[in-house]
């Protein structure tokens, strides 16, 4: 096991064109923000252009990617990102047109390229043998922190100092960009699996619902990450430090995320995945209560680093749980749920700490914050006891009803197996 497994042609490629697909994605929020911010009431409008694009992912996530044919994959990715290119264009291309056709490209810059993400990363693991996939997964989570860090830079940079529309227009260059890189990449993924519906086996949405817990999980740790970084301005004027400190300490969570994911690819980890999720899950929300107390910027600081290396590793555990959880046909699909999940997870931390800043202290509104994802922690936990039990059951029952063949057949359809031999 190691990360030499992934020095090939193909894997440098995928990283390349996700870089092309994620970049604007990371960039979109803050860019609609300055777009029309010199507008009448621009900074409302600007919020509410980010929220219908945040609505778009949400929504296209699992619309589309429930979609997604293994073996029309490359197409498929293909089609989303020249529609999300076409989003950001308008934007860019039409920056002073009525509020109303601002926030429909917004949407479709949000909701064509909704499954991009779950796609590239089934794609991605199909290109590495088994007993790489957590590297790779790491190697994923250390590319978007890289990613995280730059873009805000960016936009600032371009908008400030070229022109409100320049960052949306690096947008839709990015993503059309990355379609270029998608075709040198294979066309399918494994696909095993991947006609639940046929042979009396249960549908993909039933297969997705199925694991839920997962989903639960992981959008509690994007919960926990969104309410560090929204309540953060506040949290720092309460302790009379200068907001201005903002930008680095969330540049060093980003970068201790990274490191915090090769560390994770490193070596194989003992215990569940379940287990070892909920550790890291427990660990983070300790270090972000710690942020919330410490009075000093060097605490926080540190605090935070800490929450951020511990945030990536529980998200690698999701993904790695995913996989085991769902059939090899539907795990593209998993993924696009699970990112609309943690999506609106985030979205709901948004809304949670605006409305607790207005009545409590900031470092109290973090508090909350952790109780609640500490909450959905365990409920994802109890959740993925009770369907392994479930599992167990109808094993059980199948041997006794048809013996050893009515187990052969059943495994492919739970799509359950042996989580260590990923790692």
């Amino acid at each position: 096991m190691s990360y030499r497994d992934l020095a090939s042609r193909p894997v440098l490629v995928w990283a390349a064109t996700a870089v092309g697909s994620r970049m604007p994605v990371a960039m979109a929020p803050l860019a609609l923000v300055f777009l029309v911010r010199e507008r009448p009431g621009g900074y409302t409008l600007g919020a509410a252009l980010a929220a219908a694009y945040v609505i778009g992912e949400i929504v296209g996530a699992p619309v589309l990617g429930m979609r997604l044919d293994p073996a029309r994959g490359r197409r498929h990715l293909a089609l989303g990102l020249v529609g999300g290119a076409m989003g950001f264009a308008g934007l860019g291309v039409l920056p002073e047109a009525p509020s109303v056709v601002l926030g429909v490209f917004a949407f479709v810059a949000g909701f064509a390229p909704g499954a991009v993400t779950g796609g590239l990363r089934t794609l991605l693991t199909s290109l590495v043998p088994d007993r790489a996939v957590a590297q790779a997964l790491s190697t994923e989570s250390m590319l978007m922190s890289g990613v995280w860090a730059v873009s805000p830079v960016a936009v600032a940079g371009l908008a400030l100092g070229v022109a409100p529309r320049a960052p949306l227009l690096l947008a839709a260059a990015l993503m059309a960009s990355s379609v270029t890189g998608l075709w040198r990449l294979p066309a399918r993924w494994d696909d095993d699996g991947a006609r639940e519906g046929e042979d009396g086996g249960p549908s993909t949405l039933r297969v997705l619902v199925r694991a839920w817990p997962v989903y639960v999980t992981g959008a509690a740790s994007l919960t926990l990450l969104g309410l560090a970084e929204l309540t953060l301005p506040a949290l720092l004027e309460q302790r009379g430090i200068g907001v201005g400190w903002t930008g680095p300490m969330l540049a060093g969570m980003a970068a201790a995320a990274a490191l915090g994911a090769f560390l994770y690819g490193l070596r194989a980890w003992p215990g569940r995945l379940r287990t070892r999720s909920v550790v890291l899950m427990c660990g983070m929300s300790a270090f972000v209560v710690l942020a919330a107390l410490i009075p000093g910027a060097a605490g926080i600081a540190v605090a935070l680093a800490l929450a951020g290396a511990l945030q990536s590793g529980a998200l690698i555990t999701r993904n790695l749980a995913l996989r085991e959880a769902v059939p090899p046909g539907a795990v593209a699909a998993g993924y696009s749920v699970m990112y609309a999940a943690a999506g609106a997870g985030y979205a709901a931390t948004g809304s949670l700490a605006g409305g607790l800043l207005q009545v409590v202290a900031p470092s109290t509104a973090v508090l909350a914050g952790v109780a609640l994802g500490l909450l959905l922690t365990a409920l994802g936990w109890w959740g993925e006891v009770r369907g392994e039990a479930r599992a167990r059951a109808s094993d059980t029952g199948g041997r006794t009803a048809g013996g050893v063949g009515s187990r052969a057949e059943r495994a492919p359809i739970a799509g359950r197996g042996d989580a260590e031999r990923l790692l």
